[in-house]
């Protein structure tokens, strides 16, 4: 039996990198995986490649920027599923994170936080009810270490992924009376690519994170009966590059 067996759990970002692994890895662990991301043919490679593997999955192409499609996803989730056990935040738009303050227009900013913390907000508002009414209630939420440090040149990703820790802390606050916890990971993984040149890794184990092996496995834990204990916390899956920082 899977440490998340029979448990029903929506991944936004789900068809590159971190999400993908932890959707894969939520499935193998026996839980129905809602896939959503904005493009419907990845989306459909994640679900093959999930049921494929014996697992259960649904695709459910979503804009998270949009309440509508939000809610129209859930919707169908609930439908298909009969409810909701766990929800992962994690879709963002790479297109935009990176600008100095100084240069930083409202509308960039407003992007960001139209990916991050107001989507967050509306999926967490609109899976409510369904969580309430789970005997394992989770949600996680990714911020990043960016945010926590203020990494230069990435002012509105920074900003967003800061707010995000803030809505997280207080729904952690507010919703533990309805059973449900709320957390945050702020991971360190290569979902670059090999193409890509990047500095090198100045963590404690001086290596970057791989999704699959040492970012998905944390989310499992805050998936499961394990974590039941946690909330409101950031947990920090980053080989040592913030240690103490983001407590």
């Amino acid at each position: 039996m899977g440490r998340i067996d029979g448990k029903t759990a929506i991944v936004t970002g789900a068809t590159r990198g971190i999400g993908r692994a932890i959707a894969k890895l939520f499935a193998a662990e026996g839980a129905n995986v809602a896939i959503l991301s904005r493009t419907a043919a990845n989306i459909e490679s994640v679900v093959d490649e999930i049921t494929a593997d014996g697992g259960v999955a649904l695709g459910a192409p979503c804009d998270v920027s949009d309440r509508v499609q939000i809610d129209s996803a859930v919707s169908r989730v609930v439908e298909e599923f009969g409810g909701i056990d766990i929800l992962v935040n994690n879709a963002f738009d790479p297109t935009v994170p990176y600008s100095s303050i100084l240069e930083l227009s409202t509308e960039q900013l407003q992007r960001n936080l139209e990916m991050g913390p107001i989507a967050y907000l509306n999926f967490m508002q609109a899976a409510h009810p369904y969580l309430k009414v789970s005997e394992q209630a989770r949600i996680i939420n990714f911020g990043s270490m960016a945010g926590v440090i203020g990494l230069a040149s990435m002012g509105p990703y920074n900003m967003a992924k800061e707010a995000v820790r803030a809505l997280t802390r207080t729904a952690a606050r507010e919703w533990a009376a309805d059973g449900i916890t709320v957390n945050n990971l702020l991971p360190i993984a290569e979902t670059w690519g090999p193409e890509v040149e990047v500095p090198a890794p100045t963590s404690a184990l001086a290596r970057f994170g791989q999704p699959a092996d040492d970012i998905a496995p944390v989310a499992l834990f805050l998936a499961s009966t394990d974590s039941q204990f946690i909330t409101g916390s950031s947990l920090t899956p980053d080989g040592g590059a913030m240690i103490d920082a983001a407590r």
